[in-house]
């Protein structure tokens, strides 16, 4: 599939073009649009749920290796954490949020791979019982 970016302040639109049909109406093809405002930014939200018997020693040392982050990748725009608190009961032993903002895709993909990203996940792993992950850019109402 090819992107097509064009600009129209103030809002950057994005038209997604491919060969094949992405969707298909009266036997025709219908092109997809994505409208995104300049000011949005690309959220990364992990959610973390230790191993039984982890310590908190080690849990301290993870959430301090993952505090540091933002000091050795500078594409990561924001960075902010904090333990789930929720009544609902609805976090399926998810304790941990983390909120790191992009300001592109682009940075994101730097991130990703990134050689302290890749030290911080060998630290983690060990004690990682599961692990939720959604990116999302940003919208106002």
């Amino acid at each position: 599939m090819k992107i097509l970016y064009v600009a129209f302040l103030p809002f950057l639109t994005l038209l997604a073009i491919s060969k094949e049909p992405m969707n298909k109406k009266n036997g025709r093809a219908i092109q997809t649009e994505i409208t995104m405002e300049q000011d949005s930014v690309l959220r990364h939200v992990v959610l973390f749920k230790f191993k039984e018997g982890t310590s908190q020693e080690k849990i301290s040392e993870i959430e301090d290796a993952f505090a540091a982050l933002p000091s050795k990748i500078p594409e990561i725009a924001g960075y902010e954490w904090g333990l789930n608190n929720s009544p609902e009961g609805l976090n399926k032993g998810l304790t941990h949020a983390f909120l790191l903002t992009f300001n592109s895709e682009a940075d994101r993909a730097i991130y990703l791979p990134h050689p302290d990203h890749k030290a911080f996940g060998a630290l983690l792993s060990p004690h990682l019982a599961d692990v939720t992950v959604v990116d999302y850019w940003s919208k106002e109402n």
